[in-house]
């Protein structure tokens, strides 16, 4: 009783600031779990007329390049290589296979379910090359930095990550200096900013104008963001504020920055729908270069067309909504995609047609 109250406030109040709105109000999350907690609890029903969401890029399996996983499948074809991935990426379509059809055709695909097993995989199968694939925001990079660190102290010589590790940041300045959309604010992530800090966002309320609100997941979290995004609209005020200060500080997680920056080193990125971005990558240090499975066996990211007809780029650029584009629901579904946004539980087309629910 006391959320569905909660929820009724936010409404109330939601209604009230977009009344205020000198004009129709466009908000984007930048989390694929919103995304996700936004589809499934139908929050763009609850939404006035006047206020709309849009999905930005936030599913790191989504914004990974076609060109990388192409280069994900030339690894899984090593005979003596061991794939070691989370299991979203094992139906991520590249431009002719998958690692669900590579590993009928026989390659030896793991999925686990932190970095940690990755390591302790290699450990336990010392005659093949364990590659894990080290997709993720902020929030999971620490790990794969420690597994590396891990694998270092057990002296293992088997085991070796595949760079994949992307940072917010550069990918928001990147979409907002493009020009292509009208915002008037932005949902920040929760879990990314436990490890970035509120504070990141200053650089985007003061430059952009941009008001920025740090939230929670649950769907009376997400309404009293939405509310305090439309208010600052409202008002004309661009500031940063931090409802989910439970778990976000404004410094973040200076420890796991630190142990990021131990392994990797920022360096250029190719995103689906955004394309090559600066220092928005990260890319295995020198000195760690023994543990660099790009380097070890020689697989470099060329560049790969989209699936023809899939959207995905644009709406990872917020451009269209899933349901715009014309292979949704029809040719591609979760059970048969086109695109990486159809596969990844974060991914906005997944989410979409999973909850069967169109945004306004």
């Amino acid at each position: 009783m006391a959320t569905d109250l909660k929820i009724q406030n936010a409404r109330e109040a939601l209604k009230e600031w977009a009344g205020k709105a000198a004009r129709p109000v466009t908000l984007m999350e930048v989390c694929g779990t919103h995304t996700m907690a936004i589809y499934r609890h139908g929050i763009p029903s609850l939404l006035p007329p006047n206020v709309h969401l849009i999905s930005g890029p936030g599913c790191p399996v989504c914004v990974t390049s076609q060109g990388q996983v192409d280069q994900i499948m030339e690894l899984a074809r090593y005979p003596e290589v061991t794939i070691a991935t989370f299991g979203d990426m094992v139906r991520v379509p590249g431009t002719i296979s998958s690692l669900e059809a590579e590993r009928a055709r026989g390659a030896d695909v793991r999925i686990v379910y932190s970095p940690h097993d990755a390591v302790e995989l290699a450990e336990a199968i010392p005659a093949r090359q364990v590659v894990f694939i080290g997709i993720g925001f902020e929030t999971t990079q620490p790990t794969v930095a420690a597994a590396v660190a891990e694998a270092r102290r057990r002296e293992l010589r088997n085991f070796t990550v595949l760079s994949a590790g992307k940072l917010v940041p550069p990918a928001l300045t990147a979409l907002l200096d493009s020009g292509e959309l009208q915002l008037d604010g932005l949902l920040c992530p929760g879990h990314v900013s436990v490890i970035l800090g509120s504070d990141a966002y200053k650089p985007y309320a003061e430059r952009y104008h941009m008001p920025c609100v740090v939230a929670g997941f649950e769907p009376a979290e997400v309404l009293e963001a939405l509310v305090a995004l439309v208010r600052q609209c409202a008002e004309r005020r661009a500031e940063v504020e931090n409802l989910y200060g439970t778990w976000v500080r404004p410094e973040g997680n200076r420890r796991a920055r630190e142990m990021i920056e131990t392994v990797f080193v920022p360096g250029p990125a190719i995103w689906r729908g955004l394309g090559p971005i600066p220092q928005s990558g990260l890319h295995v240090r020198e000195g760690w270069s023994e543990y660099d499975a790009a380097r070890r066996f020689a697989v470099v990211e060329g560049e790969a067309p989209e699936p023809p007809g899939c959207k995905c780029g644009d709406v990872l650029r917020g451009r269209v909504r899933p349901y715009e584009c014309p292979l949704f629901g029809r040719i591609c579904s979760p059970e048969h995609p086109v695109g990486a946004c159809m596969v990844s539980t974060e991914g906005s087309c997944s989410a979409a047609y999973r909850y069967g629910r169109i945004p306004k």
